[in-house]
């Protein structure tokens, strides 16, 4: 992982999540991109030219935030943009060679009932990118031990464990391997890759009535530093995600949560 991608809103947590993902690039010798974009607003007359006004007051809030934060000689490099806030991000990722989205869990969203807040979500659920979600206020510490919870082990070719296997080579961390098995599974579901078990100390089954109680009830048991799991168009947490925010009385990490794309 090279180029990280921070997008960041205009709530108070902003400056923390970008120190965690400075403080992550620094561990990985990558480099860091931080992000606001900014809405095009049709205005006649004499404020025609809003647009330039609301760049600058983008970049005056980027580089507000950049002055509580110690880069510790990180590279860091912020972009404004204009438009939609995910399809920019989208194009943002594929034009900078993005590895992995830091992002907070609520940016903007004042609801404390709420874990993952629509941006956050919509990352998650819209964007081909690994999406690392920090939850407010969590400080940057070196990562140990890993809990992976998955559904299914089928993994297509590619790169997709590579963001996983580059935080356990940089951090020496270890991983947890759980799957869950749910009444309505099917068989298919059921093989897990070779590649993912050899990437873990640890590997079993486990039965649950929903795949979320079960990543709850392990969260407990093994107290990791960070979950990781992966997004499928089907299974897991496709229920939780297809409305893009998640409400904590569903599911809440309290460690930061690595989600992985490109899932069959």
């Amino acid at each position: 992982m090279k180029n990280l991608l921070v997008p960041i809103g205009s709530g108070g947590n902003a400056a923390n999540t970008l120190q965690y993902a400075i403080d992550f690039a620094h561990a990985l010798n990558a480099s860091v991109y931080v992000t606001q974009i900014y809405e095009s607003t049709k205005v006649a007359g004499a404020l025609k030219n809003i647009d330039a006004l609301l760049e600058e007051e983008t970049n005056k809030e980027i580089q507000d935030i950049l002055n509580k934060v110690d880069t510790k000689n990180v590279q860091v490099s912020s972009v404004t943009m204009k438009g939609k806030v995910i399809d920019s991000i989208e194009a943002m990722a594929k034009h900078l060679k993005i590895d992995l989205i830091v992002s907070s869990a609520k940016s903007v969203s004042l609801d404390e009932t709420v874990y993952l807040g629509k941006i956050a979500g919509s990352l998650v659920k819209d964007i081909e990118v690994p999406v690392l979600i920090v939850p407010a206020q969590y400080r940057f510490k070196p990562v140990s031990k890993i809990l992976m919870a998955i559904k299914s082990g089928k993994i297509k070719p590619g790169d997709v464990l590579e963001p996983l296997e580059k935080i356990v080579n940089t951090f020496s961390a270890t991983i947890d391997l759980i799957q869950i098995i749910t009444p309505k599974a099917k068989d298919e579901e059921k093989e897990v890759s070779e590649d993912l078990i050899k990437l873990a100390k640890t590997f079993k089954t486990t039965e649950n009535g929903t795949i979320f109680q079960g990543v709850l009830e392990h969260l407990h048991i093994t107290e990791p530093d960070m979950l990781c799991v992966m997004r499928r168009k089907r299974g897991f947490f496709a229920k939780l995600w297809k409305k893009n925010t998640v409400k904590k009385s569903y599911f809440e990490s309290r460690v930061p949560l690595l989600v992985l794309k490109g899932i069959v």
